[in-house]
């Protein structure tokens, strides 16, 4: 892969705001390989921060900042319309914003958490990828890239984890509906906690690092991943030491756990 795999290349990075954590990692690596990003986050403060730091990476138009709601249909569209008209495009959609209200037994679950969590963890990226797919197909090109969780945690945490398992059930969807298209859509998890704001600090000793994110999600943006499609990479497995086939074989399975499937 080329120093800057990503020259020319415009992203959206959902939830990039947060001062730690996916969103900020995944936006330095794009900007690192040569890509604009549009920052989208509900917290114009910290989203400032954030694109400070991005800068530093990237130059200065490297971001821009987009003050957005996922869980808005409106904010959705009118996120996708602003980055092509501020940075020239839009190729590749990360949808990585999410929320995770503590844990807790179904009855014990308040409507309005789970109200809000399937608005922001699963309405959120089906509005935004249903935004981006337009231009994207219109162009022949695009990336679609989902930030879920694993299996454990899906089947394990409420109302978190039906909200990403729905999640991933979407991306698998919306990869059959764009075969063939030159857009793709595909699932990239840490494989375990990371350190993000949604656990506590004194919580994050041991922790997977935000940052092993990075190479394989702008692998997965970059032409290098034309026809990868509906698949799950899980970072902590992405080693760049091996070749591209080696390197898939080891960190990637279909998404939506197909195995699972008609035999069931």
């Amino acid at each position: 892969m080329t120093e800057r795999p990503l020259e020319g290349k415009v992203a959206i990075v959902t939830g990039a705001g947060s001062t730690i954590g996916i969103g900020r990692a995944i936006t330095l690596a794009l900007v690192g390989a040569g890509a604009r990003v549009a920052m989208l986050d509900v917290d114009p403060a910290a989203l400032e921060q954030s694109a400070a730091e991005a800068r530093k990476v990237g130059g200065p138009d490297c971001v821009a900042t987009l003050v957005a709601d996922v869980t808005s249909p409106e904010d959705a569209e009118r996120a996708v319309q602003e980055t092509i008209r501020q940075l020239g495009g839009l190729h590749v959609l990360v949808n990585n914003a999410g929320i995770n209200p503590r844990s807790s037994k179904f009855w014990e679950t308040s409507p309005d958490d789970w109200r809000r969590t399937m608005a922001v963890n699963l309405n959120g990226p089906f509005f935004m990828a249903r935004a981006a797919a337009g231009p994207m197909r219109q162009q022949g090109w695009g990336r679609l890239i989902s930030v879920t969780t694993s299996l454990d945690t899906m089947l394990r945490s409420l109302p978190y984890g039906p909200s990403k398992a729905g999640h991933e059930a979407l991306v698998t969807v919306m990869a059959q509906h764009l075969e063939g298209t030159g857009v793709t859509a595909n699932v990239l998890i840490p494989g375990g906690a990371a350190k993000t704001n949604m656990v506590p600090r004194e919580r994050h000793e041991g922790l997977l690092e935000p940052e092993i994110m990075q190479a394989p999600v702008v692998w997965l943006a970059s032409e290098q991943s034309n026809g990868f499609n509906g698949r799950r990479i899980v970072a902590q497995y992405w080693d760049e030491g091996l070749p591209i086939e080696q390197r898939l074989e080891k960190a990637a399975a279909p998404a939506g756990w197909f195995q699972l499937g008609r035999q069931r």
